[in-house]
């Protein structure tokens, strides 16, 4: 009985070893020599104009408040 499990064990395996093989990944699309540029340095761009800005509104600020003391 043990010899009958096997050999079904066995040619069970055998008859769906094919099925079981892993397919070929898909194109991944778009054009491979894209790539970005920016890559968000515009956003660090604004971001340091917008804290040199406030930097400086600040400084401003604070030199026309000691003026009028």
């Amino acid at each position: 009985m043990l010899f009958g499990k096997i050999v079904l064990a066995v040619i069970t395996l055998v008859m769906y070893a094919p099925a079981l093989l892993a397919q070929l990944p898909g194109d991944p699309g778009g054009d491979p020599d894209e790539i970005p540029i920016d890559g968000g340095l515009s956003l660090l761009v604004a971001a340091g104009v917008a804290y040199g800005a406030k930097k400086a509104y600040d400084k401003r600020k604070k030199d026309v408040a000691d003026n009028n003391k």
